[in-house]
């Protein structure tokens, strides 16, 4: 998860082997966020239980032969400048091109701490960011 505020990495689930969609994930972790949280997740994740009183905002799907009120195109564009930031996040994590190129190392665990070390790079990047020395 990603704080919009200060962009920085909030939670960091355990990495998982081939195209596994998102809501698997979810599913097989079982995550559950503290109450009166705010989570913004495409129409795929529509369903997922998060926890007692977690607000979910998702776009509004097009009705069939329909069209989208005003307001409700408002809201959409509104998430998706939330997801272009959330964009410009991953991207910052995938600096570190081990994240993004084939990792071939065997070793049990190195994909987890590798995706943790880029995350925490990507954090202490965005913490100083504007920090004069």
């Amino acid at each position: 998860m990603v704080g919009l505020v200060d962009r920085q990495i909030q939670y960091l689930s355990a990495t998982h082997v081939g195209k596994t969609h998102d809501k698997k994930v979810v599913d097989k972790e079982q995550l559950s966020l503290p109450p009166d949280t705010w989570i913004t997740h495409d129409l795929g994740f529509k369903g997922c239980e998060l926890g007692e009183r977690v607000k979910v905002v998702q776009p509004y799907k097009k009705p069939p032969r329909g069209a989208l009120t005003e307001e409700e195109k408002a809201h959409n564009r509104w998430l998706a400048s939330i997801r272009v930031t959330v964009e410009h996040v991953i991207s910052g994590i995938k600096r570190c091109r081990c994240v993004k190129d084939v990792y071939r190392n065997t070793t049990p665990g190195f994909e987890d701490l590798i995706l943790l070390l880029a995350c925490g790079l990507h954090n202490f990047r965005t913490a100083h960011r504007h920090h004069v020395y």
